[in-house]
């Protein structure tokens, strides 16, 4: 695992580095770029994929970078270090690479379409990537964005020849006059990936939910706090309740 980590922090700090050697050869006259670049680098305690860890229950570090287009198309990756002994078929990293259209479809009503390659390079046993389409539409009541989601993956041999169903809920909402933002997310998982299937209780779906806190540091810099929980068998540092800890740097 620190090997993994070791690359990922080195990726991340030499990919900060390129963007902040750029000479800034435009000038205020210029029109605004067709083409936009974010990108984030963070530390968790836990990661935690759809309530299940894949960490081990242990630190991780995390990074992406995403290219924006006016029109509302974007292609990007995200990384994670993954704990090595605790699933063997995804190895010590993970490494996403997606592609999609998000845009306002009427008026306050957000849509984002797409579909993400789960890549795991250095699996030990068998095959972990999975192809999986997701959708979701978002909007705004006052204070309180809400959105709502799904993902798809079709029949995989990754998936032991089965498919999976993701379907989630997420509200956010700042608390005024402070830079704190509060934000809660349900979601429901049908298929291989059921945390009641892969923690051995039974065949059937089952839920994932969290509760967090972030704290705005500054513009680029945020810490947060969630306590997840998941259905199944609580088993200690895959499916056990905890609090997950994120410090994250935006760019």
């Amino acid at each position: 695992m620190l090997t993994s980590v070791r690359g990922l922090v080195a990726a991340t700090f030499l990919f900060g580095c390129g963007l902040a050697a750029t000479p800034a050869l435009a000038d205020e006259t210029d029109p605004p770029s067709e083409f936009t670049v974010t990108g984030n680098v963070a530390g968790v305690t836990d990661y935690r994929f759809r309530g299940l860890s894949l960490s081990g229950g242990d630190f991780a570090i995390q990074g992406g970078i995403t290219v924006n287009h006016s029109s509302g198309f974007y292609v990007g990756t995200w990384g994670s270090s993954l704990e090595q002994d605790a699933l063997d078929i995804y190895g010590s990293a993970e490494v996403d690479i997606f592609a999609g259209w998000t845009g306002e479809v009427t008026s306050g009503l957000t849509a984002d379409v797409g579909v993400t390659y789960y890549v795991y390079p250095n699996g030990n046993f068998g095959d972990g990537n999975v192809v999986e389409p997701y959708a979701s539409l978002s909007t705004s009541l006052g204070p309180v964005t809400g959105k709502f989601g799904l993902a798809y993956a079709w029949k995989q041999d990754s998936l032991g020849g089965d498919d999976n169903l993701y379907l989630y809920t997420d509200l956010s909402a700042g608390i005024p006059n402070t830079p704190i933002s509060l934000a809660a997310h349900v979601g429901y998982t049908d298929g291989a990936l059921s945390p009641n299937r892969l923690t051995a209780k039974s065949m059937g779906g089952g839920f994932d939910y969290s509760l967090g806190a972030t704290w705005n540091i500054t513009k680029n810099l945020s810490l947060g706090a969630s306590y997840v929980g998941v259905d199944g068998n609580s088993i200690s540092g895959f499916s056990n309740d905890t609090v997950v800890g994120t410090l994250k740097l935006s760019f």
